[in-house]
């Protein structure tokens, strides 16, 4: 993640190939719901690895079956922040990984003649804000939604938030990166633009109905 005069520039991964293949098969609209999941998921690992590689670390002296040896470990408090409900799948990879993380949950819609979030679940406890809030959301599109989440982190407390997405529009992430240039966007790829209903082109669809069978 390289700082450009204060704004942090997007990480974009489209050039590995296991994100390409995965890419192509939720890009299909005849994969099947449980196969989208998946793939959904690989992806979420796939960003979720490099969107951790430089977390802080604390040393300490452990005890191997043969002798003391010194390790590190995560130095923060992480917390999982998936935006109702397209989120939801892209947690359990993380929590893979990150078996502490805590998991905070942000509900939004879209009004759909609009296009702008609308904001029906938010439990963040008052005080005790994690260090380090990773938002998780299939897809950055107009921004909205990724917007009012880094903006419920700030009232939060939160030191640092990360944003991974699937996939993003060039709209989306400019309004985030604008709005909060200290925030690291991390995505899949970068699509060619949203359509006159805001949707990503070529895109993948509706990622919550096809994660959930609900076209």
């Amino acid at each position: 993640m390289t700082d450009n005069g204060g704004m942090k520039e997007p990480v974009i991964l489209d050039q590995h190939a296991l994100i390409q293949h995965h890419l192509g098969i939720v890009r299909d609209r005849r994969t099947e719901p449980w196969r989208f999941r998946n793939s959904i998921r690989q992806l979420a690992g796939l960003l979720a690895a490099h969107a951790t590689r430089d977390l802080k670390i604390r040393e300490e002296t452990i005890q191997t079956p043969l002798t003391t040896c010194n390790v590190r470990r995560l130095a923060d408090r992480i917390g999982l922040v998936p935006i109702l409900r397209a989120g939801i799948p892209m947690v359990d990879p993380l929590l893979e990984l990150i078996p502490e993380a805590e998991v905070w949950h942000l509900g939004l819609y879209r009004d759909e003649a609009t296009a702008k979030p609308v904001p029906y679940y938010n439990k963040l406890p008052a005080g005790s804000p994690v260090d380090l809030a990773l938002v998780l959301d299939p897809m950055l599109a107009t921004g909205g939604s990724a917007s009012m989440a880094c903006q419920s982190m700030i009232e939060w407390g939160v030191a640092e938030t990360r944003v991974l997405a699937v996939i993003a529009a060039p709209e989306g992430i400019e309004k985030l990166t604008t709005a909060f240039p200290a925030v690291s966007v991390y995505a899949c790829c970068v699509d060619e633009c949203l359509n006159d209903r805001k949707f990503i082109v070529p895109g993948l669809g509706d990622a919550g109905d096809r994660v959930f069978n609900t076209l």
